[in-house]
C-alpha cells in the first residue's frame, strides 16, 4: 500500500510484518521513532504474539535480544551512535554465537564532541564485528531491506544490521510502498532456528574456546559472510518476484556504461550523487556511480568487474578512520590492487557530523579527480581558514584549550563581523 509516511514509521510497519516475537527497546536519537512505532503496534494488538521489553540500556537491549534468540524467538532491536558503542561487547557476542538478530542502526556521528547528526562513524566502528551490514539509500529501500534481513539472518544463522541515515531517512516523510502481510509471509518463512536452548535436548551456547579451535570458529564466521555474497542477490531476486520491485542486492550501478569516472558511495548520499551524474552526463562527461548496499560482506569481485574499466574512481564516504583515511576507500583499494591497470583511486571524506553534501561541491570534486588528482583523503568543503588558525594556536600556546570550543568560538566571531 502506498503511504506518505515518516521513514521510521514505515520501517516499524515493515518490521511488524516480519512477525518478531521479542522486541527489546531503548530509545536513542535518531532511531527512537522506530521502536516507538513497533511498540504502539504491539500495544494496539496489530502485532500479535510479540513481547515488547523496555530495558535500562543499549547493552541490555542487545543482551535481551541475544537471550531471546538463543531461546528460539525471532528477535529485533535498534540503536544508534553511542548506543552501539555501549553494546559493543554484545554486538561481538551476537555474531560470535551465530544468532539471527536483526537490528536497525540509525546512523549518527560518534562523539566527542557531542553530535546527534548523521554520518557513518557508528557503523564503521563495528564493521569487523561479524554482522552483515546493509545500507539503505531511500526509505523504500529501508523498508525492503528489513524484510530481506530477517530471511538472510535466519538462513545463515547470523545477525544483520540494517543501516539507515539518521534524520535524512528516519525523520523524512516520503511516499513508501508498505507491503501487506501476505506478501511478507510468502517471502519470509516461519522462524526455524538452527540452534536453540531446549530443555529436552540440552546444549551449551557460548562455551569457552581455546587456541585449539578458535581459528576454525572465526574462519567459519568468515565463511558465512562469503555465503551471504551469494544469498543476498538470490534473495533479492526472490523479493522482486513477490513484491514487484528490486530490492537489496550487493550494489547498484548507475549510468556506468562507457563511464571513465565512477563514483562509489553508500547510503542516502547516493541520491545526490546520481543527480550530479545526470547533470554532468548532460554536459558530455562520461561519469557513472555505484551505490554499495552490502558493506559486510564486501562485494570485492562485483566491484572489481565494474570499476576495472574506469580511469578514475572517486570514493565519497561519511566516515574516517583517524590516522588512515576513509575505511570504504581502503576496502575498494584492496579490491582493485591486483588489477593489471587499476584505475586511479580518489578518496573524499564528506558529510561528517551531518554537514550538508551539496551538488555543487560534489561536481567540483568529480572534476578535480580528473583535472588535478590528490593523494590521501580529501575533506570535502573543509574550512581551511579555521583549521589553519587552530593549528597555529596549538603550536603557539601550550594551554590552547579544547579544539571543539575554539573552532566554535572562531565561527561565532566570524558570523558577527560586518560585511566586507
Amino acid at each position: 500500500m502506498l503511504k506518505q509516511i515518516e521513514g521510521s514509521h514505515a520501517m516499524a510497519e515493515a518490521i511488524a510484518l516480519c512477525r518478531p516475537e521479542v522486541i527489546c527497546a531503548y530509545p536513542i536519537t535518531p532511531q527512537t521513532h522506530i521502536v516507538e512505532g513497533v511498540g504502539e503496534l504491539v500495544k494496539t494488538g496489530e502485532l500479535e504474539n510479540c513481547e515488547f521489553i523496555n530495558v535500562e540500556s543499549e547493552f541490555a537491549a542487545l543482551s535481551v535480544a541475544i537471550g531471546a534468540s538463543a531461546a528460539g524467538a525471532r528477535a529485533y532491536t535498534a540503536t544508534a551512535s553511542q548506543g552501539l558503542l555501549f553494546m559493543a561487547e554484545a554486538v561481538y557476542n551476537a555474531a560470535g554465537l551465530g544468532l539471527p538478530i536483526v537490528m536497525t542502526l540509525g546512523n549518527r556521528a560518534i562523539g566527542a564532541p557531542i553530535n546527534i547528526w548523521n554520518d557513518h562513524s557508528d557503523a564503521m566502528s563495528m564493521r569487523d564485528a561479524g554482522w552483515i551490514q546493509l545500507f539503505a539509500e531511500t526509505n523504500q529501500e529501508a523498508v525492503d531491506l528489513h524484510i530481506l534481513a530477517f530471511r538472510l539472518a535466519e538462513e545463515l544463522s547470523m545477525p544483520v544490521m540494517v543501516c539507515v541515515d539518521g534524520f535524512i531517512l528516519t525523520h523524512a516523510f516520503e511516499r513508501v510502498d508498505v507491503p501487506d502481510q501476505a506478501q511478507v509471509d510468502a517471502f519470509l518463512p516461519p522462524y526455524d532456528p538452527v540452534q536453540v536452548l531446549d530443555p529436552e535436548n540440552p546444549a551449551s551456547i557460548g562455551a569457552m574456546v581455546g587456541p585449539e579451535a578458535f581459528t576454525e570458529v572465526r574462519f567459519l564466521a568468515h565463511y558465512k559472510q562469503q555465503q551471504a555474497l551469494r544469498l543476498i542477490p538470490a534473495f533479492s531476486q526472490d523479493f522482486a518476484k513477490i513484491f514487484g520491485r528490486a530490492a537489496g542486492g550487493l550494489l547498484r550501478p548507475y549510468r556506468i556504461e562507457d563511464a571513465e569516472t565512477i563514483v562509489v558511495a553508500m547510503g542516502s548520499v547516493c541520491g545526490t550523487i546520481k543527480d550530479v551524474v545526470d547533470e554532468m552526463r548532460d554536459d558530455g562527461v562520461k561519469i557513472g556511480a555505484v551505490c554499495i548496499v552490502s558493506y559486510r560482506p564486501f562485494p570485492v569481485e562485483e566491484l572489481r568487474q565494474i570499476l576495472s574499466s574506469a580511469k578514475d574512481v572517486v570514493v565519497v564516504e561519511k566516515s574516517i578512520a583517524v590516522g588512515v583515511g576513509g575505511p570504504l576507500a581502503d576496502n575498494i583499494d584492496g579490491a582493485l590492487r591486483n588489477l593489471d591497470k587499476p584505475p586511479k583511486l580518489h578518496s573524499a571524506i564528506a558529510g561528517l557530523g551531518g554537514r550538508p553534501i551539496m551538488r555543487a561541491s560534489l561536481r567540483r570534486l568529480f572534476q578535480m579527480a580528473v583535472e588535478s588528482p590528490w593523494e590521501g583523503a580529501h575533506f570535502l568543503d573543509l574550512n581551511e581558514h579555521v583549521v589553519g588558525r587552530e593549528i597555529h594556536r596549538v603550536r603557539k600556546t601550550r594551554r590552547s584549550g579544547s579544539t571543539a570550543e575554539n573552532i566554535l568560538r572562531q565561527l561565532a566571531m566570524a558570523s558577527e563581523l560586518p560585511p566586507g
